[in-house]
This record gives structure tokens, C-alpha cells and sequence, in this order.
């Protein structure tokens, strides 16, 4: 197999297990945040198993969905649980919601209603260097993503960047800080990626999506980490 196949398997694998991961704390611990983090972040992997797919095979139904999931909405998804985790009047979320759920709709609809040119398809390449051949170079769903993923690098990064700071201004919890910065550098990451694919360096996008589905996770598990109690501290507590 060669790296464009293989890639796209490993970023899928590391997401399902992200995933499962901030599912069981929604069961554990509820809240919106998780909620959203957890959709954005099976929006990704099914965006990283379209790529697999489209790696050894074409279906237009799996391409709508890699578009979709995997270029346009999974970023905004994943802002909106940051905006849940940290803005405290919760009309100001819950408008945002509102407006980013029409717009996933909207989207979803104009992906859907856009005709595909199957013969473009090669399994040789990587489908992030050849989706300008199979979608029309005008199709309007392509004019909605740069508006979803700047408002999910803004509020992803800055969210996570934000949070770091604010755990660092109170030096509590140091497993936390690292944890929020890594979460930025690899939506960062992602987001790199994804302007060299708009530029035409689609080659690129599956080692920056494996890359920020590897740091976001070790992230989250950081950020997420109880403190270690000490064993005087546990004695008091008796």
C-alpha cells in the first residue's frame, strides 16, 4: 500500500478511539461541549475514512461525505464546543449554534446538489490533489468552507489557547496547560494543511490530519487528566 492509503486508515484509527474517549466522558460527565466535541470530531474521522475509502476506490456518496464532513464543517463543530466550554451567557452559544446549524444544513444541501464528474477519479492520487477535477470549479458548497473553518480555527485555536493561559495565570494544573497547547497546534496543523490543499498542495493534507488527530487526542487526555494527589495530601484527607 502505498503512503496516501495508509495514511487515511492510521488518522481513522486514532479519531475512533478519540472519539470513544470524549463520548464516555459525555456519559460520565455530560455537557454541552463534549457533546459538539464529539460530533466535530466523527465529522474528522469520517472525513479520515472517506480519504481510506477513495484511497482504493470511487463512490460519490463517500466523496460528498469526505467534502462535507472532512472539508468543511468538523473545524466549526469542534469551535462550538469551545464556545459552550467557555462563553458564559448561553444565548450567545446557543445563537451561535442555531446559525451554525442552518449553515451545516445549507451546505449539506449544496454538496448534495452538485454534480460530480466520476471520470476525473484516479486511485493513484490522493482525492485532496484531484476534487477540483471532480467538482465543478464554481460549485457554491466550495464558496461556504473557508467561512466554517475560519470561525473553527478561531474559536478551537483561540479557545484552547485562551484556556491554556488562563491555567497558566493561576499556575494550577501544568498537565492541563500542555494539554490546551497541544490541542491548538494540531488544529493548527489541520488547518495548515488544509490552505496548502486549497493552494494545490493537496499532498500534504493526510500527514496533517494524522499529525493534529495525534496531538489533539494527546490533548484531550492532558487537559482531561485528574491531578495526581499526594500521598500526605491523602492522609490528611482520612
Amino acid at each position: 500500500m502505498s503512503v496516501h492509503q495508509i495514511l487515511p486508515f492510521l488518522s481513522t484509527a486514532v479519531m475512533a478511539a478519540f472519539v470513544a474517549a470524549v463520548f464516555r466522558r459525555y456519559a460520565e460527565r455530560r455537557g454541552a461541549h463534549l457533546l459538539l466535541w464529539g460530533i466535530g470530531l466523527t465529522m474528522f474521522g469520517l472525513g479520515s475514512f472517506a480519504e481510506a475509502y477513495l484511497a482504493v476506490g470511487w463512490n460519490p456518496w463517500i466523496f460528498r461525505a469526505w467534502y462535507l464532513f472532512g472539508a468543511a464543517l468538523n473545524a466549526a463543530w469542534l469551535g462550538q464546543g469551545t464556545v459552550y466550554l467557555l462563553v458564559r451567557r448561553r444565548e450567545v452559544a446557543h445563537a451561535l449554534l442555531a446559525v451554525l446549524i442552518l449553515g451545516s444544513l445549507f451546505a449539506g444541501y449544496l454538496m448534495l446538489t452538485t454534480p460530480l464528474d466520476s471520470s476525473a477519479y484516479t486511485p493513484a492520487r490522493p482525492i485532496s490533489e484531484q476534487y477540483r477535477a471532480i467538482m465543478p470549479s464554481r460549485a457554491p458548497v466550495r464558496l461556504t468552507t473557508p467561512f466554517f473553518n475560519v470561525y473553527g480555527l478561531i474559536t478551537l485555536v483561540g479557545g484552547a489557547l485562551y484556556s491554556a493561559y488562563l491555567l497558566w495565570r493561576r499556575q494550577t494544573f501544568p498537565q492541563r496547560v500542555v494539554g490546551n497547547i497541544l490541542i491548538a497546534a494540531g488544529a493548527l496543523s489541520v488547518a495548515a494543511a488544509s490552505t496548502l490543499t486549497r493552494l494545490g498542495a493537496g499532498q500534504y493534507l493526510y500527514l496533517g490530519e494524522l499529525l493534529a488527530a495525534a496531538l489533539m487526542f494527546a490533548g484531550f487526555l492532558l487537559a482531561t487528566q485528574r491531578p495526581a494527589v499526594s500521598t500526605a495530601a491523602q492522609g490528611a484527607g482520612r
